[in-house]
């Protein structure tokens, strides 16, 4: 009997696993294809990636249901009992991250004379390496890595840099052109999401480190 429940656990965890990879496949991909349709104002893929986030949110509410039970059921302890309180929490982090592609991708139909103003040779760059932290983080989290989650987490401060260099470029931009206005703040609102992922990208990965070891990386760092 222990040996069967041993079992399922171990099947429940694996699934557990599964769920949020899937979640992070999607979420990278919504990050990647939401900058594309920016960039390139293809409003029919804008539209494609705000149609599969209702995928992302299906899968939240599965692995919510998955780690209540778990957690119910199993009464877990210690590294398991991390392992199911990460997945819960990670979960909704990236059904978060979702949500801000989501919202990327409805500016694209919004923005007019895309190729007038210099951050949009910034913003790509910045969401490239948003993509990017979550692309690892997830890396971390499937390889259980709390120093790949300890890199991320490092990662960003060049995120918040990236924010505050577009910030100003748009504010000076649009006091010494008012006709930009509109299309400045939809750009500053595209920023201000991807500096959004950056921060939940690095709340992954002290859930990641906290999974791993026991701690959060700012209980060692002190």
């Amino acid at each position: 009997m222990a040996e069967h429940t041993v079992k399922a656990f171990d099947e429940d965890i694996t699934r557990l696993r599964g769920l949020i990879a899937e979640m992070g496949g999607l979420a990278e991909v919504a990050i990647q294809e939401a900058m594309e349709a920016l960039v390139n104002g293809d409003e029919e893929l804008g539209e494609q990636v705000v149609a599969r986030d209702k995928k992302l949110d299906a899968l939240e509410t599965e692995v919510d249901a998955m780690a209540v039970r778990m957690l119910a059921l199993r009464a877990p302890m210690a590294d398991d009992l991390r392992e199911i309180i990460a997945a819960l929490k990670i979960g909704g982090v990236i059904e978060r991250i979702g949500d801000y592609s989501k919202n990327i991708a409805k500016r694209v139909g919004r923005i007019e004379g895309r190729n007038r103003l210099e951050p949009l040779t910034l913003i790509p760059a910045m969401g490239e390496l948003a993509a990017e932290m979550v692309h690892d983080v997830l890396t971390a989290y499937a390889a259980r890595d709390p120093i790949v989650a300890r890199e991320v987490i490092e990662r960003d401060s060049r995120v918040d840099a990236f924010y505050d260099s577009i910030f100003r470029n748009l504010v000076s931009h649009m006091v010494e052109n008012p006709s930009t206005i509109s299309t400045a703040a939809q750009y500053l609102f595209v920023a201000r999401n991807l500096e959004r992922i950056g921060d939940h990208a690095t709340n992954v990965a002290e859930m990641v480190h906290f999974a791993a070891t026991g701690a959060y990386p700012d209980d060692i760092d002190r």
